[in-house]
């Protein structure tokens, strides 16, 4: 999934988390790696072999974003990702949405064409519609866990090598009752009028410079 890929999944996966919760949506998606993990908290070892997965698969993403190469062929990672309470609060209080709940743990497998990123960064106006995925995320309550699923399909007009458009276009929802009830009419609203597409377009746009320029020396040379 993308360039969209590593970032609009992180999004998808926080905005399941329970937003309840705001999706790629101002979610978004994606803080940088010290934003995940401020210095005040330690990491798990779980949580350090997550990030890890996320900084190869950004790699091999960001090799042929930058590069033009491998230009065939599929690019394929299990992205995980543990939010905890703490950030998931101050993330979603950027949509005006409070987080009732603990630490959330995110996953998700995807896979896109490389050709899809290079026609990405050709430079003409192109839409670019990437495969369905799903977003699979477990949260903590005071007495039991929530089990989420969300299904989407982003599809992202880039120009230049930007993004300037994009939808995730959800679809099928998996969660309890309660869960349901605000997550429906969140990605509702967004399907109809694009309710995130202003953040998911500029998550994308981070992860394209920012993040790519992050693990530059992973694909610098290849």
């Amino acid at each position: 999934m993308h360039i969209a890929g590593v970032r609009i999944w992180v999004l998808a996966g926080t905005l399941l988390a329970g937003t309840f919760l705001a999706p790629l949506p101002g979610t978004l998606m994606a803080q940088d790696e010290k934003k995940e993990a401020p210095p005040a908290i330690v990491e798990t070892e779980e949580e350090k072999l997550e990030r890890e997965g996320r900084r190869k698969c950004a790699a091999a993403i960001c090799s042929t974003l930058h590069n033009k190469k491998p230009a065939e062929g599929l690019v394929s990672c299990s992205l995980r990702k543990t939010w905890r309470k703490e950030a998931l609060s101050k993330i979603l209080s950027k949509a005006k949405v409070s987080w009732p709940w603990g630490d959330a743990r995110c996953a998700s497998d995807i896979s896109v064409d490389r050709a899809l990123l290079i026609k990405a960064m050709a430079g003409p106006e192109v839409e670019v519609q990437f495969d369905p995925y799903s977003a699979r995320c477990a949260i903590d309550t005071d007495k039991s866990k929530y089990e989420i699923t969300a299904e989407f399909r982003p599809k992202v007009t880039f120009k230049d090598g930007k993004a300037i458009k994009a939808s995730l276009n959800w679809g099928k929802i998996e969660a309890p009752t309660l869960a349901t009830g605000v997550l429906w009419p969140l990605t509702a609203a967004d399907n109809k009028v694009g309710l995130l597409q202003s953040t998911v377009v500029e998550d994308i746009n981070e992860f394209i410079t920012t993040r790519c320029m992050e693990v530059k020396e992973a694909w610098q040379q290849k």
